[in-house]
């Protein structure tokens, strides 16, 4: 799914991004194509500029989005509950950088697991095993994602629906599914209590977490309600079309926030959009502090479109491929989130071809790296690039490709000034890239084995664990779950590995799922196997050069989403409920049942 490119400017600001290629050295890359993103002197401007941009897309079936309405009642803000003891010896979620939380299916501090399932907010205790509270959510029926702040938990969720309401003043007809999100606010000092709401007809698309202060990621697209009339020409229809967008207000565009019975939309100058290049979709950004509760969201925005946020706590980084482009790029912007109001907008640039997730990026010594796959009909390869900020653009300053040619890239994982990178087609070359002088990378190893890892996590002593499937080396097909061991400290080779034939993972595609303890080296997976009813939690321990299987762990006998640990428990979570068992022995320790379930 298309989601749009972030940017945030009240003046004029002028991109490029030109680059120079770390192979061989001094070789001189094509320029990219420039890049310049602009603000509007005001929402008349704005206005047009919009209605411009749609006018040169529309269809005989109008846009690729549709209208959204949403309520909201927020409450005033509560304080923080008083300093406790310190809380047992706990896991937390597993996130891509350390400086920046992500929204997941179940958080824990070490005193409570919280968690979602069923519209309800679940909270256990984890040393009395028991359910605590079951809060329900109105408005949260699925995608629901949590996260936790001290006695706050901020409730995400977004998706389509097919009804809406069209935009005021747009022509009735046919529009298509409407996008819509809800943020609920939740306070646990004592019974939960909602305290804050806020509903869009923008879709949510991630967010990151600093401290108590989190950044949402939302993306919109017109609420322009085109008319529909049966046997008539493509070319009356398009005029038709046309029509309705030109009659559209600003608010069909700019989506509104709902927050307390009053509705915050982005201020005409903070709305920018890429020179040359307008986009339909608006990508906008919002900055929440769960300490305060919902109130003025802050909202920036961009007529752009973009996919995949990245941050690290310091930086927030958004990319996106421009919708129809002759050829595949990655747009990107760099904005500076290390305070606690508005994201500062710092540079952007582009580079060629994809990105797969954002295990695909990684700030360094204030330079991006980024991973990405170009392919078409013929071919496919793949490159890592070094950028650097110049100003307000972020520059090519570095580029390793050629690799994997005709493969695509699984799974990256930047390690200080080292990238790991895996493509596949029908064996799995993980790739090492020496990055430590940034204009020119170099390739240092490459290890063949049958399968690939989807999933890649740093362990201690030069080594890596990476999650995926193993494959036929002659074919290609997949073949089960694979685990393997990897010793990089020099040249990569496996050392060990553990294969579950039959078997596919969660945690292959959602990092979130993967589970690993440094002190014990308990690494615990989701894994679905054929002939079972649902997936269960696959327990091993990885010490030293070895993998060894625990054993598994099943919750109420449906499918296991996520692990974690607090105190001397491995707690498994599924839609129906929670198990307690050993995370030594795996003996059983208690199961809860979720209410509503």
């Amino acid at each position: 799914m298309r989601a749009p490119t972030l940017a945030v400017l009240a003046a004029a600001v002028t991109l490029a991004a030109a680059g120079c290629s770390g192979a061989p050295a001094g070789a001189p890359a094509p320029d990219a194509p420039p890049m310049r993103l602009v603000a509007y002197d005001g929402c008349g401007p704005l206005l047009d500029g919009l209605r411009r941009a749609a006018l040169e897309r529309v269809g005989p079936y109008g846009l690729d989005g549709g209208p959204a309405e949403f309520r909201a009642m927020p409450k005033g803000a509560v304080p923080e509950a008083a300093a406790r003891a310190p809380a047992p010896e706990h896991s937390t979620t597993n996130t891509h950088e350390p400086g920046a939380d992500e929204p997941d299916l179940v958080k824990t501090d070490g005193r409570r697991i919280v968690t979602l399932s069923g519209g309800r907010l679940q909270v256990v205790d984890p040393a009395s095993r028991r359910l605590l509270h079951s809060l329900p959510l109105p408005g949260h029926a699925h995608g629901e994602r949590l996260l936790l702040s001290g006695d706050r938990v901020l409730v995400l969720s977004g998706g389509l629906t097919m009804a809406a309401r069209p935009a005021p003043g747009s022509a009735p007809g046919f529009a298509p599914g409407a996008e819509r999100s809800r943020l609920t606010l939740v306070d646990l000092s004592g019974t939960p209590e909602i305290v804050g709401e806020m509903a869009s007809e923008a879709e949510y698309v991630d967010a990151r977490q600093s401290g108590h202060v989190v950044r949402v990621v939302m993306r919109s697209v017109p609420r322009i309600r085109f008319p529909y009339t049966p046997r008539v020409s493509p070319e009356k229809a398009v005029e038709r079309n046309r029509e309705a967008i030109r009659k559209a207000p600003l608010d069909a565009w700019i989506p509104g926030f709902d927050i307390g019975g009053r509705t915050y939309r982005t201020p005409c100058d903070q709305v920018s959009r890429p020179a040359g290049q307008p986009g339909t979709s608006m990508l906008t950004v919002l900055t929440l502090d769960l300490a305060r509760g919902l109130g003025d969201p802050s909202p920036v925005s961009v007529a752009a479109d973009g996919a995949t946020v990245y941050g690290n706590g310091a930086s927030l980084y958004v990319t996106g491929s421009p919708w129809g482009a002759e050829e595949q790029r990655t747009h990107v912007h760099r904005f500076d989130v290390g305070g606690a109001g508005r994201p500062v907008y710092v540079a952007s640039g582009s580079v060629p071809g994809g990105v797969l997730n954002q295990y695909s990026m990684s700030e360094h010594d204030g330079n991006l790296r980024i991973a990405t796959t170009t392919q078409n009909a013929r071919s496919s390869e793949s490159a890592v690039h070094v950028l650097a900020r110049r100003g307000l653009r972020l520059t090519e300053i570095g580029r390793l490709g050629g690799l994997g040619k005709g493969e695509r890239i699984h799974s990256v994982r930047f390690l200080g000034a080292t990238a790991y990178v895996v493509t596949f087609r029908q064996v799995d070359p993980l790739y090492v890239v020496d990055l430590k002088d940034p204009r020119r990378p170099r390739l240092t190893g490459e290890l063949k084995i049958p399968g690939y890892s989807a999933y890649l996590h740093p362990l201690a002593d030069g080594r890596l664990l990476g999650v995926g499937q193993d494959a036929d080396p002659a074919t290609g097909r997949t073949r089960g779950t694979q685990v393997s061991l990897f010793d990089v400290s020099g040249e990569p080779r496996r050392i060990a590995s553990y294969r579950l034939p039959g078997a596919h993972s969660e945690a292959e595609f959602e990092p979130h799922a993967f589970l690993y303890r440094p002190a014990s080296g308990l690494t615990v997976i989701p894994v679905t196997r054929p002939g079972r009813g649902g997936s269960e939690a696959l327990a091993l321990t990885v010490a030293g050069g070895t993998i060894r299987r625990l054993g598994t762990v099943g919750t109420f006998g449906d499918s296991v989403r996520r692990s974690l640990v607090v105190g001397p428990a491995l707690w498994t979570i599924s839609d129906q409920g929670a198990r307690a068992v050993d995370a030594a022995t795996l003996e059983d320790l208690g199961r809860v049942r979720f209410e509503g379930r």
